[in-house]
């Protein structure tokens, strides 16, 4: 069922419909995912580890600091939640099979914008093969969505944060500094401006580079990260754990600079910024003893401690990332 089917709901609220009533729409006619042997529907939840191991991650939305409901459309935040949740799991290498999500919201909210969201979820994660497993619906001051997202190493071993070595190379699989330009340019009140619509939409629904982490696992990298809170802040985080230095080549970011540097100069900012410090891209960073497989670029090599992050072989004056508490 769609979100047009659940459109028609005569205007009503979730406070008019019930909770019972609405999750029974959100849920009804969905088809589940090969993994997932128990949908919603009891009181909980069964959904298979072939594997043996299940890999877990959980994130949150919360209204105005994660999203903006004048940006974004409810489709678009069910995707984001998704997105970012499923890129943890291929951080460590792993493939989602499954996603429970519970989803906060005023009583005066619209069941068929509670449906969309459900669809947006539903969207992103058929893209991976996946499904939404169960969840709850709960009644909050705004919208707020925890995602947990169960996943599958298929054999593989983990990949951690903590076995970078000095002499790999470290890569990345995805785009950089798209989503913080667009986050910019929505801030600044420049959603109408012309050749700028693509890094709007960046922020609003990532594109995480699904099937890159396992593929990561198997060509053998040594540590892996999803970028979520800003490069340098990420590969600081692996080199922190591995206990060595990294050192960023801007030279082979130059693809990334270029793709945000119209919006950049329209604003009068660095796009290197962008580049090296924001976040919400959702791709991977990992390193590598030898050359990274297809569908990676090489953007710098680990060195021997102390642990820090170096960019062309000096401290990086500029912002380094997100914080959650700032």
């Amino acid at each position: 069922m769609t979100g047009a089917d659940f459109g028609d709901d005569d205007g009503r609220t979730l406070a008019d419909a019930g909770e019972f009533v609405v999750i029974d729409r959100l849920v009804a006619g969905r088809t589940q995912a090969e993994a997932v042997m128990l949908g919603p529907g009891d009181d909980a939840a069964v959904v298979t580890a072939a594997d043996g191991r299940t890999v877990v991650s959980t994130d949150m939305l919360v209204q105005d600091r994660h999203f903006r409901l004048d940006w974004s459309s409810p489709h678009d935040i069910g995707r984001k939640a998704i997105a970012q949740n499923a890129a943890d799991i291929e951080a460590m290498g792993g493939r989602a099979t499954a996603f429970v999500v519970a989803f906060g919201a005023p009583s005066d909210t619209a069941v068929s914008a509670a449906a969309e969201v459900a669809d947006g979820l539903w969207d992103e994660a058929r893209r991976l093969g996946a499904s939404i497993a169960g969840g709850d619906l709960v009644r909050a001051p705004v919208w707020v969505i925890s995602v947990t997202a169960l996943g599958d190493l298929d054999g593989r071993e983990p990949v951690r944060r903590s076995g970078a070595r000095a002499g790999d190379t470290v890569a990345v699989s995805g785009e950089l500094g798209r989503s913080t330009a667009g986050f910019a340019l929505w801030e600044r009140g420049l959603e109408g401006q012309t050749g700028f619509g693509e890094l709007r939409q960046r922020h609003l629904t990532p594109r995480p580079p699904y099937g890159q982490g396992a593929l990561a696992a198997d060509a053998g990298a040594t540590a892996m990260t999803d970028v979520s809170d800003g490069l340098l802040a990420d590969l600081g985080h692996i080199a922190t754990a591995s206990g060595v230095g990294i050192d960023v080549d801007s030279k082979l970011l130059e693809d990334d600079r270029l793709a945000v540097a119209g919006a950049a100069a329209a604003m009068g900012e660095d796009p290197w910024e962008w580049v090296l410090g924001g976040g919400e891209d959702h791709a991977l960073a990992a390193t590598f003893p030898g050359p990274p497989p297809p569908g990676w670029r090489v953007i710098g090599r680990v060195v021997d401690g102390p642990a820090q992050v170096l960019v062309d072989g000096a401290t990086w004056a500029g912002n380094t990332g997100w914080q959650s508490f700032d």
